[in-house]
């Protein structure tokens, strides 16, 4: 179930660890007002990480587009997945070593930065592959990274998720690439991307930080990723995640705290409270009843969400059907939440 702040998330937290694709820009736009809402959270004391499972672009490519934005950013507020992914394989074979390199320029770069050397396929002295979103990798490579990991070579993937956003809309991402290989040589790489740990870890180590939130809008990446190494999270309905996917969360999914954007950051965070079959919050009441989801009541629209949230998951919990939501409509969100 959801949790309750003691003050506003910024000054509960020194440190917010925010993806960025649906949480602070959308493709090449700006999510309306989330620089305004960052700059709120700064001014009052907190740290801000940007992080990322895209392993192609350099944290000074991502720092620069932030900055275009509006978002005060430089490279090193930046943590990349190929950044962690160059960390897991400095750790185990330590600097110079070789390593193939299926991918983009940033984890090129990654790699580079931890002293290991990016070598071909073919390279008999290489100690590992790694791979990470490349749209220019060759299929004749990627053919014969596959029968090497298959005897023997050790294999990190940046990530695995198995979309990213395009401009001409969802299409598949690096997971679809490590899918294929998982399926051809019976070997389950090293992942350094959220929902697994590395990503986080490295953001810890570089930026700082003793009660980090992690901030984003995927149920399986961000928040499932905070959940495995016991973080609180921050979910913001900015981007892939709505009403249906919000009520349908497993319980390794659910983040602590909801809240319509970053103006959430700025927000003391009440829970709601069950009283007779109801979950209740501010003005809002939700129901389950015979499998369908009710809201009555006005108020707050992240206080709508809460209740909706609360009252799906319990329902589930004991052992019923994700809740109808046809129908439900969420309120229009209120201007006035990021002064809360």
């Amino acid at each position: 179930m959801l949790g309750e702040s003691q003050g506003a998330l910024c000054s509960d937290h020194d440190l917010a660890m925010l993806d960025l694709d649906g949480v602070v820009y959308i493709g090449p736009d700006a999510v309306p007002g989330a620089a305004e809402h960052l700059e709120r959270a700064r001014e009052q004391g907190m740290r801000l990480a940007f992080i990322t499972n895209n392993a192609a672009r350099p944290p000074g490519a991502v720092a620069e587009h932030l900055r275009s934005l509006g978002v005060e950013a430089g490279a090193e507020d930046v943590v990349t997945s190929a950044q962690a992914a160059a960390r897991v394989l400095v750790d185990r074979l330590g600097p110079g070593a070789k390593v193939i390199l299926l991918g983009a320029a940033g984890l090129e770069e990654a790699l580079a930065a931890e002293s290991l050397v990016a070598t071909g396929v073919e390279d008999d002295d290489a100690q590992a592959v790694v791979t990470g979103y490349g749209p220019e990798v060759r299929w004749r490579d990627i053919m014969r990274a596959a029968v090497r990991v298959r005897d023997g070579l050790w294999w990190v993937a940046s990530n695995s998720d198995y979309t990213i956003p395009t401009p001409y809309g969802v299409a598949p991402g690096h997971g679809v690439l490590v899918e294929t290989l998982r399926r051809f040589t019976g070997v389950d790489p090293v992942v350094a991307g959220k929902p697994h740990r590395p990503l986080l870890d490295e953001t810890m180590r570089r930026v700082g930080g003793e009660r980090a939130l992690m901030v984003g809008d995927r149920l399986d990446t961000d928040i499932e990723g905070a959940r495995n190494i016991g973080l609180p999270s921050l979910l913001v309905l900015t981007g892939v995640t709505g009403l249906a996917g919000l009520v349908a969360a497993r319980p390794q999914e659910r983040p602590t705290y909801v809240a319509a954007d970053l103006a959430g950051l700025t927000q003391v965070h009440r829970a709601p409270h069950q009283t007779q079959g109801a979950w209740e919050l501010a003005g809002w009441s939700a129901r389950v009843e015979d499998g369908v989801l009710s809201v009555s009541g006005m108020g707050d629209s992240d206080d709508w969400w809460r209740v909706v949230a609360s009252a799906a998951w319990a329902a589930t919990d004991a052992g019923d059907e994700v809740p109808d939501t046809t129908g439900l409509e969420p309120p229009v969100a209120s201007s006035a939440g990021a002064d809360r």
